[in-house]
């Protein structure tokens, strides 16, 4: 019968200092940040739709559309511009305009500093002289990093003064919208854009002169109720939520469940509501025809 002593292993403990544990411990961490991929940060972007992941730069060339659904990403006016723009033929117009706080709203100067600190922009719309495939144009485009682009006294003002240019040279006038609605800030000054914008667009046409919108995502409210849905062609982007209410609000009005796909760019064509949908990829070739279509014809003498 074996002796019972020899039945068990002997186990030697060993404690360690406070020091060498640290040591050991800083040595695991070092092992476990080796055995992660050192991938810088912004090289990929995640696609909001399907989730797929996207490598930058093949976004980039891709004009921001996922490459694996076709989702078209919201993107920066000053991107939108490189995309539209003939390359250093673009011109801004009233780039320092700011907002005031006319009513006095809390805390309204500090957000509007701080947007224009993470944005580079004044306020939440870029425009000016530009030339697409070599013709004129006035070009404005809203930017939803802005305050949801969100049409305060500023939008308005500077959209007023974009068709206005466009009516005094004699030039189309293209504007990109995208738009959470009413900048709720500024009350009924924001509300009074509506009619301004509008305005200005009647006297563009009674001159003879093509407007044409680009509707982008999302365009909801008093932006969708003026500026937005009054251009002479109304293209959007595909898949892009258009509205002046939003849904829930109108289930609720109206007591009914909304058909599906309800204000997307898709349904608002079928009902008549916009022209075509076009991908961003051929925006630029769109609206240079249409440009080339409605070219003023005069008369000889």
């Amino acid at each position: 019968m074996p002796k019972l002593n020899s039945m068990f292993k002997k186990t030697t403990y060993i404690t360690l200092s406070n020091r060498q544990q640290s040591i050991r411990q800083d040595a695991l961490v070092t092992e476990k940040e080796l055995e992660q991929p050192n991938v810088p940060e912004g090289l990929w972007k995640k696609c909001e739709k399907c989730g797929a992941l996207l490598y930058d730069r093949d976004l980039e060339k891709n004009f921001y559309v996922c490459q694996e659904c076709g989702h078209h990403q919201r993107i920066s006016a000053w991107k939108r511009i490189a995309q539209i723009a003939d390359a250093g033929s673009f011109e801004e117009l009233d780039a320092v305009m700011t907002e005031r706080n006319s009513l006095n709203f809390p805390d309204y100067e500090k957000k509007l500093e701080a947007m224009r600190k993470s944005t580079g922009l004044n306020e939440g719309v870029v425009y000016g002289l530009c030339t697409i495939h070599g013709e004129q144009a006035v070009l404005a485009v809203m930017d939803a990093r802005f305050m949801m682009g969100s049409m305060g006294t500023i939008v308005g003002e500077k959209i007023t003064r974009a068709i206005e240019t466009a009516t005094r040279l004699k030039l189309p006038v293209i504007i990109f919208t995208c738009s959470g609605g009413a900048r709720m800030q500024e009350g009924i000054l924001s509300l009074m854009q509506m009619a301004k914008t509008s305005a200005a667009v009647e006297a563009h046409g009674r001159a003879g002169l093509p407007y044409f919108t680009v509707i982008t995502d999302p365009t909801t409210g008093g932006v969708t109720a003026s500026f937005a849905m009054l251009g002479d062609v109304i293209l959007a982007e595909p898949d892009v939520l258009i509205g002046f209410a939003g849904q829930r609000v109108i289930e609720q009005t109206i007591g009914q469940k909304l058909p599906e796909g309800f204000q997307r760019a898709e349904f608002m064509l079928a009902h008549g509501f916009i022209d075509q949908i076009v991908e961003r990829k051929d925006l630029k070739q769109r609206l240079f025809q249409l440009i080339r279509a409605h070219r003023p014809v005069h008369p000889e003498a």
